[in-house]
């Protein structure tokens, strides 16, 4: 088992920033991928950022150059940099992590809110 805990989110002003950890811990080492996801208000779950156990990594077109994805390999730390927040990044945020047999793991979600 795998279990992801992320840091607690905040209310923020449109325009600002905020840095959101997740923090992985037992059996880490069938981890293949570690990502964010959201769920808006009223909205279903959907993909913000991934990065595989190569440091490759990948963005929804509406984060990409807002958002930056990055991993502390030695304390299995994920972190997700967010800049120039919107409103519609208004969501709950959840850390994800997919063994390499496809297996998915949850967080439990922090609250991001953005303020216009």
């Amino acid at each position: 088992q795998v279990q992801l805990l992320e840091s607690l989110g905040d209310l923020v002003q449109a325009g600002g920033s905020l840095r959101l950890s997740c923090a992985a811990s037992g059996s880490t080492s069938v981890i293949n991928a570690l990502g964010w996801y959201r769920q808006p208000p009223g909205k279903e779950r959907e993909f913000i950022a991934i990065m595989s156990s190569g440091d490759s990594s990948n963005y929804a077109d509406s984060v990409k150059g807002r958002f930056t994805i990055s991993r502390d390999n030695a304390k299995n730390i994920l972190y997700l940099q967010m800049n120039s927040l919107k409103p519609e990044d208004t969501a709950v945020y959840y850390c994800n992590a997919q063994a390499y047999w496809g297996h998915e793991f949850w967080g439990r979600g922090t609250q991001v809110t953005v303020s216009s």
